[in-house]
């Protein structure tokens, strides 16, 4: 293994993205993070390179070529089939050591959230957790700033020639954004929250032209401390947000009935063929699980409809939802901020404007 020197910056190159698989099959976030990183790379001038870990799997690894991958270092182990922080944590620093990217790329998973920290330490390098965005051009971060921050731009002075990965999360339970950098270490890491980073369209000729490689490594049982003997599935139910094409979600306007609030939302929500979410107000006063929570100590959406029933739109909802194709906001409030980012907006009380469109939607799919 070549010698690992973290601080020599020079020696570090390329765009790296863990590629997260459960039982043979890859994650969404995978498609994500690929697709950003491709950006990433890009502006370095650089490869992307997906790392994906498991027993047999070098099969699914093309399609991650799809999304932009360059390459896909497949590391392939009875030992990997099943995750292990160790297992996995071990291969991972091992290959990066040898290689050096100058950028690695998880997502913020279950998995993820385990895996970055025990790399990072490993690496003796930063990690930057849950992001929400990243930026390596400075021309591109300064843009991003003048959208989504309140900053006097012109009394900050920025090194136009800084090539370090600028990564921004939600700071103070979401009350701020933070951008950190790694300066000093590489290779920057950080976890990505899912949903967050739009996926590219597949193209099958990348897919195609993606390179397969397989790095050498050594695992054995002796690396391994722990052994998964079964995998139990909860039979939980939980909604799914980010793959919902319409959104109905309630806000602190729902709280002089708070039942009524969101059994009018299903009510929509059903009618419409989509889920029910809510403002962080709702979870944290239990109304809602949080599992429906949108925003930026959420999820991320992008659903082909948005409905905002009683959310006033302060500015960590609105990074979670803004994206998406069409936003409807309903609120007693003129001046609410959630009407800055719709497309329309009835000024009105929910609990009265929602049972007219409920039977004004019923009405349209009746006449269908």
């Amino acid at each position: 293994m070549a010698t690992f020197e973290n601080t020599k910056l020079e020696d570090f190159k390329g765009v790296w993205v863990f590629c997260e698989q459960r039982a043979g099959k890859l994650m969404p976030t995978d498609f994500e993070l690929i697709s950003e990183g491709r950006k990433l790379a890009d502006e370095l001038g650089v490869e992307l390179c997906g790392l994906l870990l498991g027993d047999n799997v070098e099969g699914i690894a093309k399609e991650l070529g799809g999304y932009g991958a360059d390459k896909v270092l497949v590391c392939e182990s009875p030992l990997l089939k099943d995750y292990t922080t160790d297992a996995y944590a071990k291969v991972i620093c091992d290959v990066i050591m040898d290689k050096k990217p100058e950028i690695f790329l998880i997502g913020a998973t279950n998995i993820g959230r385990d895996l970055g920290p025990r790399c990072a330490a490993r690496l003796h390098t930063g990690l930057t957790a849950d992001c929400t965005h990243l930026d390596v051009d400075v021309n591109k971060y300064i843009e991003f700033l003048k959208e989504s921050s309140t900053l006097d731009l012109s009394a900050q002075k920025f090194n136009m020639e800084d090539r370090n990965l600028k990564m921004t999360r939600p700071a103070f339970g979401g009350h701020l954004m933070a951008t950190i950098i790694c300066p000093r270490f590489r290779p920057c890491m950080s976890t990505v929250r899912p949903g967050v980073m739009k996926k590219a369209p597949f193209d099958q000729a990348k897919a195609d032209a993606c390179v397969i490689e397989k790095p050498a490594f050594s695992l054995t049982e002796a690396d391994c401390h722990t052994k998964v003997l079964e995998i139990v599935k909860a039979t939980r139910e939980l909604v799914d947000l980010t793959g919902a094409d319409v959104v109905v979600s309630v806000g602190r306007g729902i709280s002089k009935d708070v039942q009524k609030g969101i059994a009018l939302a299903q009510e929509l929500a059903d009618v419409l063929g989509g889920v029910v979410g809510g403002s962080r107000a709702t979870v944290d006063s239990g109304w809602l699980s949080a599992d429906h929570q949108v925003g930026q100590t959420g999820k991320t959406v992008h659903p082909k409809i948005y409905i905002a029933l009683g959310i006033s739109g302060a500015i960590q909802h609105k990074a979670g939802m803004q994206d998406s194709e069409c936003i409807i906001a309903v609120n007693k409030n003129g001046t609410a901020p959630i009407f800055e980012v719709a497309d329309y907006g009835i000024e009105g009380d929910l609990f009265k404007v929602v049972p007219m469109l409920i039977e004004e939607f019923k009405a349209v799919k009746a006449a269908k």
